[in-house]
């Protein structure tokens, strides 16, 4: 996989048995398009209900927001855990000009495995990464609902503001209800063929709800 016309570079890697995916992931620092990105917002705070994730730093630097406090792991620091239910994101530590820090940042990102169809996975990036490529390349604005309802099918929910009570609960209402019932119902679906690996994985997650069921076309292109 590759975003931002080669910004970002995700090699799969085998798993062990008790993870549902493995990645080698790259940011590139000097790339125009990682620029032009990480000048902008940081990516949405959000959090898994149902799976750890790993992040284990191979070269450079890489920054992770874990509920509010922010972390630069390097290599020496060796395997990040983010448990389930925490609000985070990770994002490049972008050099500063005429600093002669890394220009590239390699880390592996890993997720538990779990029972439960809607996952963090391969199919899950594949079509996030695509996503993301639609807005930072061609320029399509960011649709809501969109994102919502593919984080719902990723097993990730988008983080409220923390004075929310109940915030993670209510994040994961909002993103059943407005990602996968409405969405499903206005014609939004999490996964789409042409950018999908395993389109027969990915019309088995999505026959699990009513919603999504009529988008698992496993003949007819979207």
């Amino acid at each position: 996989m590759s975003a931002f016309k080669g910004a970002i570079i995700v090699k799969e890697c085998q798993s062990s048995d008790n993870r549902a995916f493995s990645f080698d992931t790259t940011f590139y620092l000097d790339h125009p398009r990682l620029i032009k990105v990480a000048s902008g917002e940081k990516p949405p705070l959000h959090f898994h209900p149902y799976q750890e994730e790993y992040i284990e730093v191979t070269e450079g630097e890489l920054a992770v927001e874990v509920e509010g406090r922010e972390y630069i792991l390097t290599p020496s620091d060796g395997e990040f855990l983010i448990r389930p239910w925490t609000n985070h994101r990770l994002y490049p530590v972008m050099p500063t000009a005429g600093s002669d820090g890394p220009r590239k940042s390699r880390f592996l990102l890993s997720g538990e495995d779990t029972k439960d169809a809607f996952k963090l996975d391969k199919v899950f990036f594949q079509n996030w990464y695509a996503y993301q490529d639609e807005i930072v390349v061609r320029g399509k604005k960011v649709d809501l609902i969109q994102v919502m309802n593919m984080f719902d099918a990723g097993g990730s929910y988008l983080s409220l503001p923390a004075w929310v009570p109940f915030r993670n609960r209510l994040a994961q209402i909002m993103g059943i209800v407005v990602g996968r019932w409405i969405g499903g119902l206005l014609g939004y679906q999490p996964f789409h063929r042409e950018w999908t690996s395993d389109w027969d994985a990915a019309c088995a997650k999505m026959e699990t709800s009513p919603f999504l069921r009529r988008f698992a076309d496993r003949i007819k292109k979207d």
